[in-house]
């Protein structure tokens, strides 16, 4: 597996064009936005070039009915191109949107079945940046910078043939500016962009990790006096963003000024052609003015096209991280494919009975890092209820992450079994299928600023009321729903803001009860409760023989009287396993933990 943070796109696929095609644009879509851009920007030529006719036949005073058809004309062609660049612009935003929606959903399918280890070491404000910023990125572009291109070049084209029909030279001097305009001055644009996006991709993924963490331990920031700090970094991060735009303003500026300059130029070159035609008369008077005027029309179009060199580059930025997240999935996500793959072993999902989780000798790390915990052995089978207990960084958390299929194991040998079908090693099962057969639950698990009722439902969108309120009564959630004015319809807010770190956790396992998967894993699902709520809750949670298999992994011992098994761990290693009233007889630690827990101290420390 490639570890994360290396690129791992394909060699033979250029990043931009591969990112733009997973942006899955409908053809006739982008067709209709460009022929509707070229279209308006071909109203805007003529409008020049008739206004430009009329303005100068009506100096000479004619009747009015030579008038009169470019006088129409005028009207049509003002009206025109404010009606094709509203088409354009709907069909092109409408490209742009369908694409951010798909890419996006293709994202989030490949990540949810991707291999653990290619993205168990993104940070999380790397992954937002990616979904976020660089997903936009990519949209704009096609809006910001592939139409512009597009539009560009068929109106050059168009202005180029139109000039040259009237004067040859005049037509081939506009041609000349308008291709200076058109390609030196976006090379230029992109050479300053590209300055600017050497390591600011990075430094922007810096500032959204210092922003996240800053707003979300700033109560503990401020008590610890370490808030000025990290702000001081942040505005670090900050100055490096801004010395990398400075460092490209001059080519920016220059390219900027290149395009008006060579469109000026050639509007210029194209009025001394046009008077030296008039006085060999070579050229009317009139059409003096439709030649000198026509390219102005033009120039307006290159003179977007920096810009969008500046956007293809960012894009190009964007695709590169893009693409790692879309590579580390793997193949699209099929169900049914993933079903028929898992067999029987499957459990809930494929409609059979429960599975079993089987661990030999399981040793569980963090990719690319010695092991946090070796020697496991497990039968996690329906209905039995496992705790693990043991200090801070034994391995705990680790191992849920490894039963979950979140983390490869490793060594030793981890499977998924069902009653009367053999084995299957985790790593044969698609992922997509091993989440709804296995769900863990984290300690900080996200909550969603939506309603209590759709949070929930992100375990089982299908659920009634009926069920999210049973399922909340198990969870000991019902009485605080039943102390709030809306209920299931009460609003939460970012990150479970409103709820207390109590009322979280119960919000939480209630989601997990409701997944309806075969083996839940819990992860401290007692936090931040008092003591006694805390070891009810975890006897109810052990209180049911015919449910799901059940393992947690708690600090407290005084509420696993009913676990079917205790494994305490510690350094890494099994230290001792069995039966709660077993371990207070056989295992001292456990014993003075035990007793710390009831306000008693031990015959042996005291």
């Amino acid at each position: 597996a490639t570890p994360p943070g290396r690129s791992s796109r394909s060699p033979a696929g250029r990043p931009l064009r591969r990112a733009v095609a997973a942006l899955d644009p409908d053809p006739v879509r982008v067709a209709l936005a460009v022929l509707a851009g070229t279209a308006a920007m071909g109203c805007a030529v003529g409008l020049m070039a008739t206004s430009a006719w009329l303005i100068s036949r009506a100096a000479q005073q004619p009747l009015i009915g030579v008038l009169a058809v470019a006088v129409v004309t005028v009207r049509a062609l003002g009206i025109g191109r404010g009606v094709l660049r509203y088409v354009e612009r709907l069909a092109s935003h409408d490209v742009a949107l369908r694409g951010v929606v798909a890419l996006r959903e293709t994202l989030y399918r490949r990540l949810a079945a991707a291999d653990p280890a290619r993205v168990a070491g993104l940070r999380r404000g790397d992954l937002l940046a990616r979904v976020g910023a660089d997903v936009d990125a990519l949209a704009d572009v096609v809006v910001r910078s592939l139409l512009p291109f597009g539009v560009a070049a068929l109106t050059c084209l168009v202005t180029s043939v139109m000039v040259t029909a009237a004067l040859p030279a005049a037509g081939l001097v506009v041609a000349l500016s308008l291709a200076v305009a058109g390609a030196l001055a976006p090379l230029l644009a992109a050479i300053a962009a590209r300055r600017a996006e050497a390591g600011a991709a990075a430094a922007r993924t810096r500032m959204t990790d210092e922003t996240l963490g800053l707003l979300d331990a700033k109560r503990e920031l401020v008590v610890a006096g370490a808030a000025a700090g990290r702000l001081a970094r942040l505005r670090d991060i900050d100055a490096i963003l801004t010395g990398r735009l400075d460092a490209a303003a001059r080519p920016a500026a220059l390219a900027a000024a290149l395009s008006t300059l060579a469109s000026g130029a050639g509007t210029l070159a194209a009025l001394s052609l046009g008077v030296i035609a008039v006085r060999e008369g070579r050229l009317s008077e009139v059409m003096l003015a439709v030649v000198a005027l026509t390219p102005l029309a033009a120039a307006e179009t290159v003179a977007a096209l920096p810009v969008a060199a500046a956007g293809l580059v960012r894009a190009r930025v964007a695709a590169v991280r893009v693409l790692d997240l879309l590579d580390a999935g793997g193949g699209e996500v099929s169900r049914d494919a993933g079903l028929a793959a898992t067999g029987s072993v499957a459990g809930p999902v494929a409609g059979v009975a429960r599975p079993m989780v089987i661990a030999r000798d399981l040793a569980c790390g963090w990719p690319w890092r010695p092991p946090v915990l070796t020697g496991l052995d497990l039968d996690l089978s329906p209905g039995r209820h496992v705790a693990v207990v043991g200090g801070s960084g034994c391995g705990k958390t680790t191992l849920l992450l490894t039963l979950a299929g979140l983390l490869p194991p490793v060594g030793g040998s981890l499977a998924l079994a069902g009653p009367g079908a053999p084995g299957r090693d985790y790593a044969d099962i698609m992922p997509a299928v091993m989440r709804r057969t296995v769900s863990f639950t984290a300690e900080d698990a996200h909550v969603f600023t939506t309603t209590v009722r759709e949070n929930l439902r992100v375990a089982d969108p299908g659920a009634d009321d009926e069920h999210l309120l049973a399922v909340a009564r198990r969870a000991g959630l019902a009485q605080w729903l039943a102390g709030t004015e809306a209920g299931l319809d009460t609003m939460l807010g970012s990150g479970g803001a409103g709820l207390s770190g109590g009322e979280r956790r119960r919000l939480l396992l209630s989601r997990a009860l409701l997944a309806g998967a075969g083996v839940l894993l819990l992860d401290e699902p007692g936090e931040h409760l008092d003591a006694a709520t805390a070891d009810t809750l975890l006897e109810e949670l052990f209180d049911v023989d015919d449910g799901p298999a059940v393992m947690i992994v708690t600090h407290r011992v005084s509420g696993l009287a009913r676990a079917d098994e205790v494994i305490v761990l510690h350094r890494g290693t099994v230290a001792a396993r069995g039966a709660h009233d077993h371990l207070l007889r056989t295992h001292p630690p456990y014993l003075d933990t035990w007793l710390a827990e009831q306000g008693r101290v031990s015959a042996l420390s005291g």
